[in-house]
This record gives structure tokens, C-alpha cells and sequence, in this order.
């Protein structure tokens, strides 16, 4: 089966290509459950809005995205070496995400849907960053830490569903990393540069807010911006203290789920991702608790069509007979919130 995913919950247009080859029998097991397929990645097209100054804006995000879709498509099927009508499924991102870029994704989806015929999938935007992860690592039933500039959370499966057993009590960690930039000139993206400048930076007391398997951010981003402010301490070592203390935070609060789970696997994905301190940081303490580590690959990290499309098949599959639900989206839509 082939799908085409398009993402447009925030900042970035994508349409991905991919097909599924299946492995194993499903039977009565479900997709979203079990592993038993593998997907072929044929174009994985994106364009990112840039916001001059500030954060995203909606209204000029929607434009955007509008403005790129058509190329983006093109480029997509042109990569793919595929047309349309090569098409199975035409998935894309119901939600969470901001309301005018998640309606441009699904009016482009209506309009190629309504084109080729084929059936539109709905996909939630947090569950395609775990699945996407779990199918490019191969990570068998993990404990998930998701990041990105939206959402950060600690999922796993459990009990039939997707539970979510810590979360920011405030801002995501992209979201923080990305206000401590602006405030302090980084250009945007801000996470590279900040992660850039750290590896030349020395510790310096930053406020620690860890809640059983929740954390809070805001503390942390207010503190670090006042110091900047002061100008009495340098950039590096404000960015080398911001890193370690959100990750220190984000490494206990994993390593707090994975105890109470029981699972021996972690998957670190979303756009935070990306970050390859994080990712050393969770590796070594997964290496004393003698689990597995895995990191979702850089290019699927942050938003990506790709992963629609992977996670549509999933869905469109575990449907099977039952009725696909009706075009729409849904902002605040939670993992957890998924039904399978």
C-alpha cells in the first residue's frame, strides 16, 4: 500500500511517500501494536516557514503553507519517481497543532483526495513521531520520550492504548529552547545554534522543577533570559546551563517511567530529537539501567510528511472494516485520545 502523508500542524508544509511491505501476517493483532511491517520511504518533500521575528504566526504560517503546497507535492511524486494515481491512501495531520496550518493540510488532502478518489486517513500528529521512530530503529514495545517544540511527553503502550505517564505542566521543551533563543538574538531555528554554543559553555545554578514523571520549563526559561538580560554572564555558558539542566530534567523523569513501566527499551523522538546532547545524556542513563537506547534519525525528527504517511497505513489497516472517521481536525488532540 501506498500512501501519501501531509503534514501541516506548525511551521513546517511536508508531503512524504511511503509504502509499507508487509513481513508477517497481522491476523486479528493490531498495527499500531505490534511491529510486523516495514516501510519504504520513496520522497519525504518539506518547506519551513521562518518567522522574522518572534514565534509562529498563524495567520502568516497558513499562507505559507498554502503558497508551497502545489511544489511540494510535485517534488514529492517527482522524488518518488511516482504520479497520483500510483497513490493508495491520502493521509494527513488532524492534530495537535495550530488551527489555520492544520486546515491547509486537510483542504489540500480533501482536494487530492476528491482528484484521485482515494480515501483519507486522519492522523494524529504525536503518535506519527512515535511510529516513525519505532519503524526507523526497529525499537520493539518502547517507553517514548517525545520532544519537540509542541509537545513533550513520556509515552508507552499499555493496556490497549498509548498512555501518557509524564508531561510538561507548562511549555514543551522546543518551545523553551526556542523563547530563550529569540530573547537572547539566536536566529531561528533556535535549537542548532544553541546546541552549538553549549559545547563551549560552563555550568552555571539554573532552577530544577521535577514533579514525579511531570516538569515544568517556564521557571527555567524566565531565570535564564533575566540572567542574560543582567549582562553579567556569557552566552555560552547560559546556553551549555540551559541544555543541562531541561535534559537533566528530562533524563530523570524518563528514567522515573521506565522503572515504573517495567519496560527496557527507550525511542527519543520528535525535533528535539535532533540534539545530540539529549541523546547522549538518555543513552548513558539507559546504559546503567542496562536497557536499550534508540534515537529516531535526524531527517525524521523534526515534522516530516513521511511520517504521516507511514502512520496512515498503520491506522488505515487497523481499521479494517470499520468506517474511516469523517475528515476533520482536531487541535488538542491527544495521544491518548487515539482509538485503536
Amino acid at each position: 500500500m501506498i500512501s501519501l502523508g501531509i503534514e501541516s500542524t506548525a511551521h513546517t508544509f511536508g508531503i512524504g511517500i511511503i509504502d509499507d511491505n508487509p513481513v508477517a501476517s497481522q491476523s486479528s493483532l493490531s498495527a499500531l501494536q505490534h511491529s510486523v511491517v516495514k516501510g519504504k520511504v520513496y520522497s519525504n518533500a518539506r518547506d519551513i516557514y521562518k518567522p522574522e521575528a518572534g514565534g509562529i504566526h498563524p495567520s502568516k504560517a497558513r499562507d505559507h503553507h498554502k503558497a508551497v503546497a502545489e511544489a511540494i507535492l510535485q517534488k514529492a511524486l517527482d522524488d518518488a519517481k511516482l504520479k497520483l494515481s500510483d497513490i493508495d491512501i491520502i493521509s494527513y495531520s488532524a492534530g495537535p497543532g495550530i488551527s489555520p496550518c492544520l486546515a491547509v493540510g486537510l483542504d489540500f488532502a480533501k482536494k487530492l483526495s476528491e482528484k484521485t478518489g482515494k480515501p483519507l486517513v486522519p492522523v494524529n500528529h504525536c503518535l506519527a513521531h512515535v511510529e516513525i521512530g519505532k519503524l526507523m530503529t526497529g525499537a520493539k514495545d518502547p517507553l517514548v520520550l517525545y520532544v519537540s517544540g509542541g509537545n513533550s511527553q513520556i509515552i508507552g503502550f499499555s493496556g490497549g492504548k498509548y498512555r501518557v505517564f509524564g508531561e510538561t505542566l507548562d511549555i514543551a521543551i522546543g518551545n523553551a529552547v526556542d523563547k530563550f533563543a529569540r530573547e537572547t538574538g539566536i536566529p531561528f531555528p533556535g535549537g542548532p545554534e544553541v546546541e552549538k554554543l553549549a559545547r563551549g559553555g560552563k555550568y552555571i545554578p539554573l532552577p530544577y522543577t521535577v514533579k514525579g514523571m511531570d516538569f515544568s520549563f517556564s521557571g527555567l526559561c524566565t531565570d535564564v533570559i533575566r540572567k542574560f538580560e543582567s549582562k553579567k554572564f556569557d552566552l555560552k555558558d547560559l546556553c551549555f546551563s540551559f541544555q543541562e539542566t531541561a535534559f537533566a530534567m528530562l533524563a530523570e523523569v524518563t528514567e522515573r517511567a521506565l522503572a515504573h513501566t517495567e519496560k527496557n527499551t527507550l525511542l527519543l523522538t520528535g525535533g528535539v530529537a535532533a540534539n545530540k546532547r539529549l541523546a547522549e545524556m538518555l543513552s548513558i542513563m539507559c546504559k546503567e539501567r542496562g536497557a536499550e537506547f534508540f534515537a529516531v534519525p535526524r531527517e525524521f525528527a523534526g515534522d516530516n510528511g513521511a511520517m504521516i504517511a507511514w502512520t496512515g497505513i498503520l491506522a488505515y489497516k487497523n481499521k479494517g472494516n470499520q468506517k474511516i472517521p469523517e475528515p476533520n481536525i482536531n487541535p488538542k488532540w491527544r495521544i491518548d485520545q487515539v482509538e485503536f
